[in-house]
This record gives C-alpha cells, sequence and structure tokens, in this order.
C-alpha cells in the first residue's frame, strides 16, 4: 500500500482511490468539543457513492459535551479534501476527515468544533476584509519511557522517567550509563548523543509527510525529553486537521518505539512546559493583508488584529489554554507568554512580529496557546477575536521592545495578563464572548456546553486533595 499523499475531489475519487489500493475500511475521524479525536471504521461492502452521499450515522450521546441519549442518532460527512491511507492500521484503511451533521435540520451540528472552524473560515469571506486566513501552528510536547499515575480516595499520585531526565546522571542501566543528556532548562537544539530522539522525530515528521501534511523540520526543544516538529502554514480548517494528524502520528510512531507522547502543557515541575504558538494572517486576492508601514512593518490592519487578540485573551484563554494543567504553564521564568503585548523582539510577549523582509512574510505569532487545545476552536476564535479587533479599530498600543520580565514592578503591574486559571478563562469567555456570535460562527448553545464540560474539569481539579498539601498543611 502506497503512503504518497492522497487527494481525492468527492466521493467517487475518494471510491476509486479505495478500489486502486485494495482498501478493506474507510475509518472516519471526527473531534470532540475538548480536542480529542474519535473514529468508526465502516467496511468496504457496506459502501457505495450512494451510502456516503447520505451520511454515516453514529451515536453520539457517549461523546462529552454532546447530544442526550434520547437525540444520539448523528451523521458523518465525509470531507473528500482530506483523507490519507491509514500507517498504523493492520488492515489496509482510508483515514477520511468528517463534519458532524443533525440528521433531523441537515444543517452542520452546532457543537462540531470542525464545523464552527468551517464557519469561521466562511465568516471571514462574508466581511470582504480577506478572503483567506493562514494559520501556522507549532506544537511542542514530551516523550516518556515510563509514565506512571494513581487517583484514588487515599492515594494521588504520578511518576514519570525517561533516559533524558536529569535525575537519571546516576541512574544504574544494565547497559550502563553513557551520561549524555540535556540539563533543566538544557535541551534546547543540543546534536547528539544529548538529543536522543533524533531519528524517533525523523520517522514522525516522514510518515506525517506521507499523510500529506506539508513538514519542515524537527529538533529538541529546551526542556528535556520535550521536542517539536515543524509543518508549514495552511488554511484555517486545514492547519487544524493537520495538528490532529500531528498528534495521532506521534502518539503513534512514539507507542511504536516503547515511547509515551503527551501534550499536556506541564507534566514537569521546573522545567519548561509545551506550547503551541500559533502564526497568523489574513490574505485577499493573492495580496498579503498584515504588510504595511507601520510598527515592523505592519499594516493597520494588523495591528487592529493584535488589539483584538490582546483585548478579547483571557475569553480566548478558555479555548487556547484548555486545562487546569494549562496554568502550570502560563507562569513568569519559563519563557511562558503570559503578558498581553505585542513585540517584534521580545518573546515574552504574548503576540510576537516574527522577522520578514517579504511582505508576504508578515504575520502575528500568538504565544500562550497550548497543544491541549481543540485546534478547531483556538483557531474560529482567535480569528474572531482579530476579526473584531479590525471591525472596531481596536489599536494595541505600543509595542514593547524590553525584556517585560525585568520591568519595575511598579510597571509591570499595568501591563495586562493571560488567566491565572482555567476558572478565570471560564468566567472571562462567561463576560465575554458576543464577538464569537457574530456570522453565527459559534452559538450560545455550544459556549453553555463547553462551559459546562470545563466546568466538569475545575470541579475535579479543585476538589481533589494535592499530594504538596499534605508537605504543606499535614503537621501544621
Amino acid at each position: 500500500m502506497s503512503h504518497t499523499p492522497l487527494k481525492a475531489k468527492n466521493l467517487a475519487d475518494i471510491l476509486k482511490i479505495c478500489k486502486d489500493n485494495e482498501i478493506d475500511y474507510i475509518d472516519c475521524k471526527f473531534t470532540d468539543p475538548r480536542g480529542k479525536r474519535h473514529h468508526v471504521a465502516f467496511h468496504m461492502d457496506m459502501l457505495d457513492e450512494g451510502t456516503l452521499k447520505d451520511g454515516l450515522m453514529f451515536d453520539a450521546s457517549s461523546i462529552a459535551g454532546w447530544k442526550a441519549i434520547n437525540e444520539s442518532d448523528m451523521q458523518l460527512e465525509i470531507d473528500p479534501g482530506k483523507i490519507a491511507l491509514d500507517p498504523f492500521a493492520a488492515q489496509p484503511t482510508l483515514e477520511v476527515f468528517c463534519n458532524v451533521v443533525d440528521p433531523i435540520s441537515g444543517k452542520n451540528y452546532n457543537r462540531d468544533p470542525r464545523s464552527i472552524a468551517r464557519a469561521a473560515e466562511n465568516y471571514v469571506a462574508e466581511t470582504g476584509i480577506a478572503d483567506v486566513a493562514y494559520f501556522g501552528p507549532e506544537a511542542e510536547f514530551f516523550l516518556f519511557d515510563d509514565v506512571k499515575f494513581s487517583i484514588k480516595p487515599h492515594k494521588v499520585s504520578f511518576e514519570l522517567d525517561d533516559i533524558e531526565l536529569p535525575h537519571n546522571s546516576d541512574k544504574s542501566y544494565e547497559e550502563g550509563n553513557m551520561g549524555h543528556r540535556p540539563r533543566t532548562k538544557g535541551g534546547y537544539f543540543p546534536d547528539s548523543p544529548v538529543d536522543s530522539c533524533s531519528d524517533l522525530r525523523a520517522e514522525m515528521l516522514t510518515v506525517m509527510r506521507g499523510m500529506g501534511v506539508p513538514v519542515e523540520k524537527h529538533h529538541h526543544e529546551v526542556a528535556a525529553a520535550q521536542h517539536e516538529l515543524g509543518m508549514k502554514f495552511s488554511t484555517l480548517v486545514d492547519a487544524a486537521d493537520n495538528i490532529q494528524l500531528y498528534k495521532h502520528v506521534i502518539h503513534n510512531v512514539a507507542h511504536a518505539y516503547g515511547k509515551s507522547a503527551t501534550f499536556m502543557p506541564k507534566p514537569i515541575h521546573g522545567d519548561n512546559g509545551s506550547g503551541m504558538h500559533v502564526h497568523q494572517s489574513l490574505w485577499k486576492d493573492g495580496k498579503p493583508l498584515f504588510a504595511g508601514d507601520k510598527y515592523a512593518g505592519l499594516s493597520d490592519m494588523c495591528l487592529y488584529y493584535i488589539g483584538g487578540i490582546i483585548k478579547h485573551a483571557r475569553a480566548l484563554n478558555a479555548f487556547t489554554n484548555p486545562t487546569t494543567n494549562s496554568y502550570k504553564r502560563l507562569v513568569p521564568g519559563y519563557e511562558a507568554p503570559v503578558l498581553l503585548a505585542y513585540s517584534a523582539r521580545n518573546r515574552s510577549a504574548s503576540c510576537r512580529i516574527p522577522y520578514g523582509s517579504n511582505p508576504k512574510a508578515k504575520r502575528v505569532e500568538v504565544r500562550f496557546p497550548d497543544p491541549l487545545a481543540n485546534p478547531y476552536l483556538a483557531n474560529a476564535a482567535m480569528l474572531m477575536a482579530g476579526l473584531d479587533g479590525i471591525q472596531n479599530k481596536i489599536h494595541p498600543g505600543e509595542a514593547m521592545d524590553m525584556n517585560l520580565y525585568e520591568l519595575p514592578p511598579e510597571e509591570l503591574r499595568k501591563v495586562p495578563t493571560v488567566c491565572g486559571s482555567l476558572r478565570e478563562a471560564v468566567e472571562a469567555l462567561k463576560d465575554d464572548h458576543g464577538f464569537l456570535l457574530k456570522g453565527d460562527v459559534f452559538s450560545v448553545d455550544m459556549i453553555e456546553g463547553y462551559i459546562d464540560l470545563k466546568m466538569e474539569e475545575i470541579d475535579a481539579f479543585e476538589t481533589m486533595p494535592h499530594p504538596i498539601e499534605y508537605l504543606m498543611y499535614d503537621s501544621s
């Protein structure tokens, strides 16, 4: 079975690809509100162009945040433009991306993240501001050799290990301890043998490329056992699709190598966490709209876009930083962009302007998102915030090119920050979501359902005793 990227224009093309590649199963992929992919595989014996066109029924009642048991039937609508041969399946399998459709109304389900992202793409064209929005995510992750955790009424614990972690400098291995490993915060771009996973990352990148993701590079990240793969920017929905493929490949290739991959923003205390910086730009008629003669070669439109991001950042956090763990990364001192400012020089600012002499390279890099964000919802929400900034000409103020963490305390207090907890982010979303409702991109029903999901996580986290509380309070 070939691993060359596949392209299809319609359902007939998909069936021909299946025949040519002797495919046994079409595996329908969709994403829940939390960003986790789900799938259901259909055997080719039951599929023809008619059944694919009618939509494939599935039970949505067990998907968190979706339909109730008495209204569970939903349809999967295949997107012919996003398909790939699954290199991990034992049986010949074609992986397809799907939108979720309500069979009663015949419309896209208003809580389906991919459908929301598609609506955001349509909205930007409807405004006349631009005809395409480009997104370039950079998601970091950790690889571990061993992951154990326990959640019991009498025991709450986790334990991680990896050959790269600094605490293994004196560990006895059967084959001997070679001693080459990154120090804390010392893992950025080391050559082998300090970088122990170059071949593993290269295989991940090769597999991604075979599944149709345009790739760029791979490298070790700042923390021990932390890594990043680079892929090219794309349109809003396609970039989100590619992040889902990115995670799928990383999890499965790591698993095949006996490693466990995690996209948790802060799995280890005291070292850098994992972010997902997202580069963004708007274009119209093939021309970049963010290039101009203002600060760092930006246009007024780009500055207004940044103004919208900064204005709505705390509400955006509910989508871009959607877990309780997210806020263990968003603290000063670990290259975390907690300060709501913009700069062409300063990586401590939440909005960075990457260098680029070509007008086509002009873009804004939003640095506070993390890789547990649902990419469809996060991209759509950031676009809506930026468009609101353009529509209302929200200027972000002066750029801040100094090291923001070295500001005197009285000056630092004047700089707004991202949220400090998921609870703060959810409260911000409750108070500030009107910009998301424009063009019927997001709905009140979807936002309320999403908030309910997040409150479940908040309540579970806040009511669970933590081991550090025993250290601080047991003998008090």
